[in-house]
Order: C-alpha cells, then sequence, then structure tokens
C-alpha cells in the first residue's frame, strides 16, 4: 500500500489491480483444490497468445483501464476485445474438462470479467456489453466460451460493491503503513551495545538496502548476525518504501532465531507472519483440501475476512497464533498464512518460499509489483537447496503403484504413459545414461496423462496419501521442472541393474547443476538481497552458482574472537581417504581418545558418512571403553534430534558422533562448557561419482575451475561449518582436530578461516 499523506492535502488514490480486488471482495464459498493442475505461467501466457491470434480484424489485445472508486484507483488490462460486437473476453487457460471447474474459482473468473466490463462501459460510453469467459484447454486447443450480456448500470452496482468492501480495509493498511514506517524510523538496537563486527554488518545492511543492491555477507558465527540483519533492513524499509521484508532460512532453528530476535526488537505495529510447510500445518492429514471432504475447507472464504482483521490486530503471527486464530474462526491455518503474506509486513520462513518454483512469496511479489527486502540466512546452503528445487525425478516404482491403485477409467492413459516409457527403456543401452534433451514425446504423454488425472480426481477427490496421489504429486514437480529445462541442467536415464531385463523401466531425472540462470529472476524481483553466512568463502564461487548481479556488494567481517581461545590442530600422518580408512582408524580414534583424556568435556566428532562414522564408533568403543558416547542415527526425528543436542549440559561429558554436512554440523547453539571441541574426520568432499563427475565437467566448462567448484568449495564450506559450532562468543574457548593431512597442504589451508592458528601435531 503507499503511504497516507501527512497533511491537510486531499490523499492520492489508493491503487489497487483489478485482480487483487477481486481476489479480496469477490470470493465466496469453499476452499477448494481439486482441480489441478493448473497451467504454468509461460503456459498460460502461450494459451492467452494462442486464444487472441484466432480473433479476427480490429480485435483489441491486452486493453489497459483504469477507474476510480470509493477512493480507490483501480487498474488492470482486459485479456481482449471486440468493439464490433462489443464483447470482453476473460481468458483462463486449463487442463481437462472446463466443465469441472469448480464453481468458486469460476466465480471469481466473472467477477473479474465484470469489473472490466463496467471499466470498459465507464470509458466508452457503452450501454450494455457482452463478457465471455473464455476456457482454453492448452492440451487439447479447445475453447469452452461462456457467453452473457451485461447492462452498464449492473455492472456498475457489482463493482461499486467490490470497492465497498475493499475501501475499508485499503484506508486501515494505509493508516496502518503509516504507523509501522513512524516505528522503525525510532526503532532503537535492543542491547546496550553491539558485539564485536555486529555494528560493521548492520551497517553494511543498512547501506545495501538503501541502494537497492545486494550484498553478500560473510561473518563470523556468534557475532548475532540475524538480530544485525532485522535491525539494519527494519530501519532502511521507511526510507526506501519497502512493502515487505522476507527473512528465509534454510532450517527450524533459523527461523525460531528470527522470531526471537523479532520479539526483542519490541516494533509495533509491526506484522510478523512465519510461514510453515503444508504438511506441518495441515490439521486434518487424511482429508482433501476441499469442502466436501475437509471442515476447515468448508466455507473458507466466507469466514476469511473476519480472521483476517482479528489477524491484522494480532500483529504477531507465528505458527502457534496463527493457528489459534484460524482454528477459532473454521479455518485451515495454512491457507489462512498464505491469504496474509499479503498483508504482513515481515515474513519468516524457508528458503523454499521465494525461491521455489511454485513459491507463493516469488509469486505476490511479482504479481503485486511489491518493494520486497530479502535476507537469506546462511546463504551457503542456497547452492544445493537451489539444485533440488530444480531438480525431478519420475521414479518407476511409484508408477507401478499408480498403475496398480488405478480404476478402470485411467487404464487408457495410464497405458499411453507406459507405451512411451517402455520406448525410452528400449532405446537405453546403458544403466546410467545421459540424454542430449528432454524426450519429447515421452513429454506430451505425460502432460496428457496428467490432464487425465486432473479430470478424474475432480469427479473422484483421492485419498490423501494414496499411491495415485503420491504419483500425480511427482509428475507435477517433473512438468514444472520440465518447463524450464536449458543449459543450467541435464536429463538422465537410470535402470537398477538387478531388475529383471523386461521389467527394468528406468528413471528418468532432470538434474539441475547450475542453479544461477533460474535464480536471476528472483533477485531482480527483490529491491535489495542481503545473504549472510559464517561461511560464503570464496565468494566468486559463490555469486556465480546463485547467479548474483555483478554489482553485488562483498563485505567479509574480520573474526572478533581471540585467536588464542582456539586451538586448531592438525594431525599428520592420518588419512580419510576411503581406501585409507582400514588402516587408520586405530589412530584416529587414539587421538580422539587422548584429546578427552587430557581435557574431559563434551565434544563433536564429525564423519563423512554414518557408515564411517559407526566404524569410528565401534573402534573408539573397542579401544577406550571409559570415553562417554552418542551417536546420530539415520533418519532422526525432530525429538530424537532435540534429544541428541540436550546431551551437551555444562555439566556432562563425552563425545557424540554426527555426519558432516547433517543437521549437527550447523544451526545449533552450544555455548561455554556445552562443547569444548570438534574432531572433524573429513574434508568433507562430495563423493566421486557419474552425477558428480558431469558436474564437475559443466562447472569446468562455463566456469573453467570444474573441481573446485564441484568438490573442494562446498566440502570445505561444511568443515568451517562444524568447525565454528565450537567459539559461539568471546569467552569460549575450545579445541578443533582436523584429522587428515590433506587440511596441510595449502590449497586446503587457503580455504580455511584467516585467523585460525593451525598447527601440526
Amino acid at each position: 500500500m503507499p503511504t497516507a499523506r501527512l497533511s491537510d492535502e486531499p490523499a492520492a488514490p489508493l491503487a489497487v489491480a483489478v485482480r487483487a480486488l477481486c481476489a479480496f471482495a469477490a470470493r465466496t464459498g469453499d476452499l477448494d483444490l481439486r482441480f489441478t493442475p493448473s497451467p504454468s505461467a509461460l503456459e498460460g501466457v502461450a494459451g492467452h497468445g494462442a486464444v487472441t491470434a484466432r480473433r479476427g480484424a480490429g480485435y483489441q489485445r491486452e486493453v489497459s483501464l483504469a477507474t476510480h472508486c470509493d477512493g480507490l484507483r483501480v487498474q488492470g488490462r482486459a485479456d481482449g476485445f471486440d468493439p464490433a460486437v462489443p464483447r470482453l473476453e476473460e481468458i483462463k487457460t486449463h487442463r481437462g474438462d472446463a466443465a469441472l471447474i469448480p464453481d468458486n474459482h469460476r466465480a471469481l473468473h466473472w467477477a473479474q470479467a465484470r469489473v472490466y466490463g463496467w471499466m470498459l462501459c465507464e470509458q466508452l460510453g457503452l450501454e450494455r456489453i457482452e463478457l465471455a469467459l473464455v476456457y482454453f484447454n492448452i492440451d487439447t486447443g479447445h475453447e469452452t466460451v461462456l457467453p452473457v450480456w451485461h447492462g452498464a448500470a449492473e455492472l456498475k452496482a457489482f463493482f461499486e460493491s467490490l470497492c465497498a468492501r475493499y475501501a475499508a480495509w485499503a484506508r486501515a493498511e494505509q493508516a496502518h503503513r503509516t504507523e509501522r514506517d513512524a516505528a522503525l524510523q525510532a526503532l532503537a538496537f535492543p542491547f546496550e551495545a553491539f558485539r564485536p563486527g555486529q555494528r560493521e554488518l548492520a551497517a553494511a545492511v543498512y547501506r545495501a538496502q538503501g541502494a537497492g543492491r545486494h550484498l553478500l555477507a560473510q561473518a563470523p558465527t556468534g557475532i548475532g548476525k540475524t538480530m544485525a540483519t532485522l535491525f539494519a533492513a527494519l530501519r532502511a524499509a521507511p526510507a526506501r518504501g519497502i512493502d515487505k521484508l522476507f527473512y528465509l532460512t534454510a532450517r527450524t532453528p533459523g527461523r525460531q532465531l528470527a522470531l526471537h530476535a523479532l520479539q526483542r526488537l519490541r516494533t509495533k505495529p509491526l506484522r510478523v507472519l512465519e510461514l510453515v510447510a503444508r504438511d506441518k500445518a495441515c490439521e486434518h492429514p487424511d482429508k482433501a483440501c476441499h469442502g466436501a471432504s475437509c471442515p476447515l475447507a468448508r466455507g473458507f472464504y466466507d469466514r476469511l475476512p473476519v480472521a483476517r482483521e482479528e489477524a491484522a490486530r494480532a500483529g504477531w503471527l507465528d505458527k502457534a497464533a496463527l493457528r489459534d486464530i484460524a482454528l477459532r474462526h473454521s479455518l485451515c491455518p495454512y491457507y489462512l498464512g498464505q491469504d496474509l503474506l499479503r498483508w504482513s509486513d515481515v515474513v519468516v520462513g524457508d528458503f523454499n518460499h521465494f525461491f521455489d518454483l511454485g513459491a507463493g512469496a516469488w509469486a505476490l511479489t511479482v504479481n503485486e509489483e511489491l518493494r520486497a527486502g530479502l535476507l537469506v540466512d546462511e546463504a551457503h546452503n542456497l547452492i544445493e537447496r537451489a539444485r533440488s528445487m530444480y531438480s525431478a525425478e519420475l521414479r518407476p516404482a511409484a508408477f507401478h503403484a499408480a498403475r496398480q491403485a488405478a480404476p478402470a477409467a485411467l487404464k487408457k492413459p495410464m497405458d499411453r504413459l507406459h507405451r512411451q516409457w517402455s520406448a525410452l527403456a528400449r532405446a537405453q543401452t546403458q544403466d546410467h545414461a545421459l540424454l542430449p534433451d528432454l524426450p519429447g514425446a515421452f513429454i506430451d504423454a505425460l502432460q496428457r496423462h496428467t490432464a487425465a488425472l486432473s479430470d478424474h480426481f475432480a469427479h473422484e477427490p483421492p485419498a490423501a496419501g494414496s499411491a495415485l496421489q503420491a504419483w500425480l504429486f511427482e509428475v507435477l514437480q517433473f512438468l514444472r521442472v520440465a518447463e524450464v529445462f536449458d543449459a543450467h541442467s541435464l536429463v538422465e536415464i537410470m535402470r537398477t541393474p538387478q531388475a529383471p531385463r523386461r521389467a527394468r523401466h528406468p528413471a528418468v531425472h532432470i538434474r539441475n547443476l547450475d542453479p544461477g540462470p533460474l535464480l536471476q529472476p528472483r533477485w531482480q524481483a527483490a529491491r535489495s538481497a542481503t545473504l549472510f553466512s559464517a561461511t560464503l568463502s570464496p565468494m566468486d564461487y559463490m555469486s556465480a552458482l546463485l547467479g548474483l548481479p555483478e554489482d553485488t556488494a562483498r563485505l567479509d567481517v574480520p573474526s572478533p574472537f581471540d585467536p588464542a581461545r582456539l586451538q586448531v590442530r592438525v594431525t599428520p600422518y592420518i588419512s580419510t581417504r576411503f581406501g585409507d580408512r582400514a588402516d587408520s582408524l586405530d589412530r584416529l580414534v587414539d587421538v580422539m581418545a587422548t584429546q578427552y583424556t587430557a581435557r574431559p568435556g563434551n565434544y563433536l566428532a564429525f564423519f563423512s558418512s554414518f557408515d564411517y562414522l559407526q566404524q569410528a564408533l565401534q573402534r573408539l568403543q573397542l579401544r577406550h571403553a571409559a570415553v562417554p558416547v552418542w551417536a546420530q542415527s539415520r533418519g532422526m526425528g525432530e525429538p530424537e534430534r532435540e534429544a541428541f543436542v540436550a546431551r551437551f549440559t555444562e555439566d556432562s561429558q563425552g563425545i557424540g558422533f554426527a555426519v558432516l554436512g547433517g543437521a549437527f554440523g550447523e544451526g545449533i547453539d552450544l555455548p561455554g562448557r556445552r562443547l569444548i571441541g570438534a574432531f572433524i574426520a573429513t574434508l568433507g568432499l562430495p563423493q566421486v561419482n557419474a552425477v558428480n563427475e558431469r558436474l564437475r565437467a559443466r562447472l569446468q566448462a562455463r566456469f573453467g575451475r570444474g573441481y573446485d567448484y564441484a568438490y573442494l568449495f562446498p566440502g570445505l564450506q561444511k568443515v568451517v561449518q562444524a568447525a565454528g559450532r565450537v567459539i559461539r562468543g568471546p569467552d569460549d574457548e575450545g579445541v578443533v582436530v582436523l584429522m587428515d593431512e590433506r587440511f596441510a597442504h595449502a590449497e586446503v589451508r587457503r580455504l580455511l578461516p584467516s585467523w585460525w592458528r593451525i598447527e601440526r601435531t
């Protein structure tokens, strides 16, 4: 919302898009997600173009319209207008049977058409106009046209009713924005003084946000990066007209740290919203997301306005508070949060909420043309997370399970896809092969298969968690990734060697190697983005693979900690290479036991895999049974992870065994006596395999440093993150033992923190 004028002059009208006006004021009835999948944005644009290309001479496309009502300036672009009739067309692309589009979706489409219809009547002086919803099936090219004539007076009354509903809320939002900005301009740092290095970081964030630049900021663990970045970004927001600040994290602990910092800032009337994944917010996981199945979806839009107003007054909307409000109004907490995304000032969520292909925060920023600020915590994780978001796999086992569960009505589309998959299998000469491009016939069959599933589910919604539903989600993700496929990714087909040859359908995998090109539009949409972490070195590597603009500012905050308080040792004559592990295992556990005996306390020991962890754990127990130990296990749930961390107390002693790059290598805070040392028995290098070798080759061709970008840099980032668990503040002291002779090599030493004083023992 624009900021209200602080004068006696008449306030400028509040701008609102037709889409936003109708979404706010015209939605009624149930939440209904049965009509899926919808076409992607690119498919929608292509579909609109296909429809308008069929129209005759004189047909007007993308007609810009604007009008005023009740202090609002309503604006938008009608899809198409034929002045000879006169007829306005509202074009919607879809898959499947248009007759199955839910009534509440269709009502929203009609509302948009009626608003545009009135705006045209007003502009051209028309007394009546024909409105037509045009549903275009992107798979078949078929148009379903629903024409209705309306009088101008009727359309005007409808339009004014929507504006009346929206205008009061808009004026309240305008007042909220004015009050919010005034509070942020007076925002005080919530502690008596900055920590060493914290002020430097805050100042850099403030300058970057103020200048509308992006910033890569490397700062040591323990200086208060979360508070520094939030404080600076909030202080800068009023002057730069920032509408919304997104604080994005890789893990739940980072989200909790951000919420804690925002509570310390105590900034009213700032609205803070915590976003969580749908499966974690769902109250009825056994039910489908529509009114006929879930009571929290039934009448959702009828009850939404009152809940929205209560949430806006509350301001603090973490997971628990949002759930309380939602359930008080019998609404789905997740979708209430999705609505409040538009009306919140600070949104705390996961990377995927902005960077995923279907990210709601990203769509809102683009569609509403928001001036958004980004704070990306633990940004070193974004490379791998983005690769995962922009990758997808179709597994034959999932298809076969869905095929067995499918009713007779789906037999033909299932068989069609099966034939195309079989054709891929017949053409495959190796168990693991790289395709030069997407298999076009297979993708086409997959799209038609999805349309058939969509029609079926519209008639018979699947049971939650069914094999057929799980398969649909897998296909939808694959098609989304396929749509953006380019040179940054590759296509693999992989067959299980042990499977009987006739049953050996290959898994089809689109694997992203270089996420930068797909991240670039996200950076362009943000007014300013600050990416921060304790491990962003080398910054050329981070900037290249994240696709950051060339003018991105950089900051490397020197460590404020006394190097004498951290003893860093490299153990010679120990190799943790795969072929050397058996021979070096005794020496490795002896080093650990010697350090523990010399200074009993709490230690973390990091290994490259669970198998290696177990080998070391068993050997230590065999040779040094008196040393207390506990270990991370595969598939640990949240309670088990919390129990593992809880073993580290001020009075406890022992060694916790963990996997490097896992849940305990970063994001946990064990100050003081809770952790006095770390053993790191790996360089963290990714496994050498066919996939990583293809990654190395691709990065070598693009950046000229394939081995470093694919293996060395990401591995040592994990090492530095794990070592950072030891020193959490200026009063901490401890030891880091790097248990591999390669840590003494010059090319490795250059990538370790410059403030470390490394000894060889």
